[in-house]
C-alpha cells in the first residue's frame, strides 16, 4: 500500500543486536527530539502503528522496531520470554536514544508486556510508559477463535485474515479494510515469536509493580480479548499501580489504534502530556 511504502521510505532504519541476528528499528524525525517508542503486538510489525506514525511524527521523534522474531528482527536468544526481549530492547535503546530519560514508550497487546519489562531495565531513565490492549495482569484472556492460514490461498486465505481480524483484532467488520488486511497477511507471513501463551500470566502486572515511570493505559471498550473481562484487566492495573490513568475507547477493538486512530491519538496524546 502506499502509505506503508512512503513510511518505509522516510524512516530511517538501524540495526542492533539481537541474539545470533539483529534488530531492525525505523526512526522519523530523527532530530525533534524526545522520542516516542511504539512497540508493536504479538505476531506483528512495526507496521501496527500505520496510523500513529504520521500523526506524531510530524511533531517528535518517533522509533518503531520490529519485535525479536517477529517482522524482520531476528529471534531472540532463549528462552524468548518477555524479560529476555526486553533485554534485547533495551540494549539497542542504549544504542540509539542519547537520553532514555526523554523516551515516553508506548506498547501494544505483546507490546505492552515487552515495554513494561523495558521499563523495568530502564528504572528512572525513562520518561514514561503508555500500555495499550495490554494482557498478562493476571486476568484471563477471552476467547478469540481463529482459523489457520498458512494453508490457503487466494481469496480463501483473504476470507481467513478477514475472520480473525473480526475476531481478535477489529469490532467492527466495515472496519477491516485493504491496508488492514495488507497488514496483517504480511505480519503472518514473517511471524516466528508466539508470544499469545503469555497473555494469562501476571507478568505485566508484576513489571509495573516494580517500574517507577508514570503509567498510562489505553483499551479499546470492545476488546476481544479483554471481553468479556475489561474491567476486571482495569480493576487489576488499578490494585497494581494505583497512580495510572486509564482511558477507555468506545467501540473499538483490540487493535484499537487502527480502528478508531482520531480517539485513540487523542488519548495518547493526553497521557503524554501529563509529563510535559
Amino acid at each position: 500500500m502506499d502509505i506503508l511504502h512512503a513510511l518505509d521510505t522516510s524512516a530511517r532504519r538501524v540495526e542492533t543486536p539481537c541474539g545470533a541476528g539483529r534488530m531492525a528499528w525505523r526512526i522519523w524525525n530523527e532530530d525533534a527530539g524526545n522520542p516516542l517508542l511504539l512497540l508493536h503486538g504479538g505476531n506483528g510489525s512495526w507496521r501496527h502503528w500505520v496510523r500513529q506514525i504520521p500523526h506524531f511524527a510530524a511533531t517528535r521523534c518517533v522509533i518503531a522496531p520490529d519485535l525479536p522474531g517477529l517482522g524482520e528482527s531476528a529471534d531472540a536468544p532463549d528462552p524468548a520470554d518477555p524479560p529476555t526481549i526486553a533485554r534485547v530492547i533495551a540494549q539497542g535503546l542504549r544504542e540509539i536514544v542519547a537520553d532514555t530519560a526523554a523516551l515516553d514508550l508506548v506498547g501494544f497487546s505483546f507490546g505492552a508486556n515487552i515495554g513494561g519489562h523495558v521499563a523495568v531495565e530502564l528504572g528512572a531513565a525513562l520518561r514514561s510508559l503508555t500500555i495499550i490492549g495490554a494482557g498478562a495482569l493476571g486476568v484471563a484472556r477471552g476467547e478469540t477463535p481463529l482459523v489457520k492460514v498458512r494453508d490457503k490461498d487466494g481469496a480463501e486465505r483473504i476470507a481467513a485474515h478477514r475472520h480473525n481480524l473480526a475476531a481478535l483484532m477489529i469490532a467492527d467488520p466495515a472496519r477491516i479494510d485493504d491496508l488492514a488486511l495488507t497488514i496483517q497477511e504480511w505480519n503472518t507471513v514473517h511471524a516466528r515469536t508466539r508470544s499469545r501463551g503469555f497473555t494469562h500470566t501476571p507478568m505485566l502486572r508484576d513489571a509495573l509493580q516494580r517500574s517507577p515511570a508514570p503509567l498510562g493505559a489505553i483499551w479499546g471498550a470492545a476488546d476481544q480479548v479483554a471481553a468479556p473481562n475489561l474491567h476486571e484487566r482495569l480493576d487489576a492495573l488499578a490494585a497494581a499501580r494505583p497512580d495510572a490513568v486509564r482511558e477507555v475507547i468506545p467501540g473499538a477493538g483490540h487493535w484499537v489504534m487502527y480502528e478508531a486512530p482520531e480517539a485513540c491519538n487523542a488519548a495518547l496524546s493526553r497521557l503524554l502530556a501529563r509529563q510535559g
